[in-house]
């Protein structure tokens, strides 16, 4: 229409179409066939794919933090590469993305996000809708990311210093109790702030994760000592009616926020670079296995580390329910000694 179209536009065209008329195109589902292509172009789009792609990992199971993280992952790639025929993305474009990330400092990030696109490309092999994996080939062009360890006390002196100081704490009664609880479980701070009431079987001591809560996407069994059934009884009163036993101040329908320990650490004078919520499972592995009462194996258990030696794991699928029953005690009990000040006796190595 004009004056969209000039008309010495309009005569083009118009010539065009009798060249091809000619040459026995016809214009009008050539035309249509453009718009066909477009339209196939779209939904082959490296975005519209990698949405399929995290729709299909909810699907599966994946965990809420998870999906946001793929999101995440998907915002630093929407704008350079996200309209882009997934079957004809270069390598150095996708590159081009993660060195501009690896500049900011965040090398682990760069690699997380190479890591992703990886992922879906494979998705986009699987479904027939590209040939190669451009994100593969870019493993070596990028920094190892410098591994930063969770910062934890591991002395036993200053392991005492800590309990009474968690002691001396004064703060919401919740906070409280889940800083004071999460050095005897030393499961992973998110575990622990979306404890649930179901999860509970305080008469057996048994505190049963589901696989969806769980970081390897495996269910875990956590043995009580009596120290742990104690402080989770004392918010029985308090949130025993909800979902979480350690709800958001804010609503009963969250839990407690993924900062609140690791604030509360804070607020009683211990630094990042001290300790961390995270820390403690640092700190129980560390003194467990320097006690030499306990199996290294009972001790990753309890940590909910799997085997990464897929033929040892196949041979090897015991939970040592007992020895991680009598070692749950025993560790609450190895805390109160040392929250006590008491003398730390060098612990003979072998078990008994």
């Amino acid at each position: 229409a004009y004056p969209d179209v000039t008309l010495k536009d309009a005569r083009r065209l118009r010539d065009d179409a009798r060249v091809a008329h000619a040459a026995g195109v016809d214009p009008a589902r050539a035309k249509q066939a453009d718009k066909v292509a477009a339209k196939l172009g779209a939904e082959n789009s490296f975005e519209a794919i990698a949405q399929e792609f995290i729709e299909k990992m909810g699907k599966e199971g994946m965990a809420k933090s998870t999906l946001t993280k793929a999101y995440w992952f998907l915002d630093h790639l929407r704008r350079p590469i996200g309209n882009l025929p997934v079957a004809e993305i270069k390598p150095h474009e996708i590159l081009a993305v993660l060195q501009k990330v690896e500049k900011t400092g965040k090398r682990e990030t760069a690699n997380r996000i190479r890591s992703f696109a990886s992922r879906v490309f494979r998705y986009a092999i699987a479904t027939a809708r590209a040939e190669n994996d451009p994100a593969h080939v870019l493993r070596g062009a990028l920094s190892t990311p410098i591994v930063k360890h969770h910062a934890a006390i591991i002395d036993p002196i200053q392991v005492g210093g800590l309990l009474r100081a968690i002691d001396g704490y004064n703060g919401e009664f919740a906070t409280i109790t889940a800083l004071k609880l999460t050095p005897h479980i030393f499961q992973r701070p998110g575990e622990v702030r979306q404890m649930q009431w179901q999860e509970l079987d305080l008469e057996n001591a048994i505190w049963s994760l589901p696989v969806l809560r769980m970081k390897q996407r495996k269910s875990h069994s956590v043995p009580l000592s009596q120290q742990s059934i104690d402080l989770i009884s004392q918010m029985k009163a308090i949130t025993g009616n909800g979902k979480y036993v350690f709800p958001s101040v804010r609503s009963k329908d969250r839990p407690m926020s993924e900062n609140t320990i690791t604030g509360a650490l804070r607020r009683l004078g211990f630094t990042g670079s001290e300790m961390t919520a995270h820390g403690f499972r640092t700190t129980a592995s560390t003194l467990l296995n320097e006690s030499g009462k306990w199996q290294p194996d009972a001790i990753e258990r309890s940590l909910s580390h799997t085997e990464k030696n897929q033929v040892r794991a196949a041979y090897n699928r015991g939970s040592y329910w007992n020895e991680r029953v009598e070692m749950a005690q025993w560790w609450s009990e190895y805390l109160e000694q040392l929250k006590r000040g008491a003398e730390v006796v060098q612990i003979s190595s072998g078990r008994g």
